[in-house]
């Protein structure tokens, strides 16, 4: 059975930028590379994609969709936010899914419905290519540290050279993409 991810847009476009997205950027261009991007991804793994744009403040009246190369693309109406459109769609799914996004909110709303939740700069690793777990463990946001600087204090428990639970959580949500 394929997994239905849902992917905040704007969001997953601003982690993929090393400046601040929309400045002296063709937003429209990136968007572009990013479906053309997630169209491949889907060819690689299978999985249902969906991805949800803002255009709140843009007056076209109604929600739009679009089915690009199997992504279905999800542009918000007007007065609505994505992150409201993403947080619909992950009420009203009766299975698990997996929502891509930074923003805390989402991520929230997400857990509290039982969905995986992943952040962007997680997924962008998925997305380019690399599935060794040492490039996820690179990317997790967690550095580890060598052996001179590891003095384990007496309260503390566990394995000092062990991953913190959450990196590791993450890292098995990613093997599952």
């Amino acid at each position: 059975m394929s997994t239905h991810v849902i992917i905040d847009g704007y969001n997953l476009l601003g982690a993929s930028s090393r400046r601040p997205f929309g400045l002296g950027q063709d937003v429209e261009a990136a968007r572009e590379r990013l479906l053309q991007d997630l169209a491949a991804y889907r060819q690689r793994v299978g999985h249902a994609l969906t991805v949800v744009f803002d255009a709140w403040k843009q007056s076209g009246g109604a929600q739009q969709h679009e089915h690009r190369a199997g992504v279905t693309v999800i542009f918000s109406k007007y007065g609505e936010q994505a992150d409201q459109v993403i947080q619909r769609m992950v009420r009203s799914q009766t299975q698990g899914c997996v929502v891509v996004s930074s923003d805390h909110e989402i991520m929230d709303t997400a857990r509290a419905h039982g969905a995986m939740v992943l952040r962007s700069q997680d997924f962008l690793v998925k997305l380019r290519g690399p599935s060794d777990s040492s490039a996820l463990q690179k990317n997790s946001h967690f550095e580890e540290k060598d052996d001179s600087d590891l003095t384990r204090r007496p309260d503390k428990k566990g394995n000092p050279r062990k991953l913190p639970k959450a990196a590791r959580q993450r890292i098995r949500n990613l093997k599952k993409l």
